[in-house]
């Protein structure tokens, strides 16, 4: 039997990158998958498929995180199609960069209501659930920008920077109805979104000198604390930043 057996798990971004492995390996422990996307449908049809097809049950669901409608939606998916939350994973997000003095106003709006006001929307969607059954895993994304900054990304810097804080907060509030709330930062993991620095030579020779471990993670590795946090191997923990980067953050 997996660890996730017989629980319902929403991942927001599940389509593709790091949000596609995290669903793939939830459905492994057994948990039903609400794939959540923001505009790519055949991505995430085929994240479905290929759980169906490994015996798994998962459904998608079209919304944008930061519209409340949309949110409500994604958790009322979980609801319909399954009786229930039990596991939220904050993971969508996007990058919209621009040196500070550069920046517009819709680019730090932007990226600003995608990794903050998101979560904020999906978590006070689910809490009524959480609450009912006295139980819930809450597990955000921040990255090694939101630790140490980044040139050129103010924006997005600030949005992981807030999701720490945020997640504390989290959990201090939702701890006496039996919900936990952690956060992991992840590095540089190889995906489309990182494609460009992972494939450029000097682009690729920077950022890897960097890391500790001295390479990229593949999605599949980074995939793996989400399923601990959303597990009951955490039950004990919560609150906490765990940085899954190959020591780029210590650099």
């Amino acid at each position: 039997m997996g660890k996730l057996e017989g629980k319902t798990a929403v991942v927001t971004g599940g389509g593709r990158g790091v949000g596609r492995a995290i669903c793939l390996a939830f459905a492994r422990e057994g948990a039903n998958v609400v794939v959540n996307y923001a505009g790519n449908h055949a991505a995430a049809a085929e994240v479905v498929d290929m759980i169906t097809k490994a015996g798994g049950k998962a459904v998608a669901v079209q919304g944008k995180v930061e519209n409340k409608a949309d949110a409500e939606k994604t958790i009322q998916t979980a609801i319909d199609s399954f009786g229930s939350v039990h596991i939220l994973i904050n993971n969508a997000g996007a990058t919209n960069p621009a040196m500070l003095h550069k920046m517009t106003e819709e680019q730090w709006d932007d990226v600003l209501n995608i990794h903050l006001k998101g979560p904020f929307l999906l978590i006070q969607a689910a809490f009524k659930h959480f609450k009912e059954q006295n139980y819930g895993r809450i597990v955000n994304v921040t990255s090694v920008a939101g630790i140490v900054g980044t040139k050129g990304q103010v924006n997005y810097s600030a949005a992981k920077g807030g999701i720490v804080s945020f997640t504390k907060s989290v959990a201090r509030e939702m701890a006496g109805f039996g919900v936990t709330c952690n956060v992991i930062s992840l590095g540089i993991v190889s995906t489309d979104m990182t494609e460009k620095i992972t494939t450029d030579p000097k682009l690729k020779s920077i950022y890897a000198g960097r890391i500790l471990l001295d390479r990229f993670a593949e999605p599949d590795e980074v995939a793996r604390p989400f399923v601990f946090f959303g597990s009951d191997d955490s039950s004990y923990i919560t609150g906490q930043l765990l940085c899954v980067d190959g020591g780029y953050g210590m650099t």
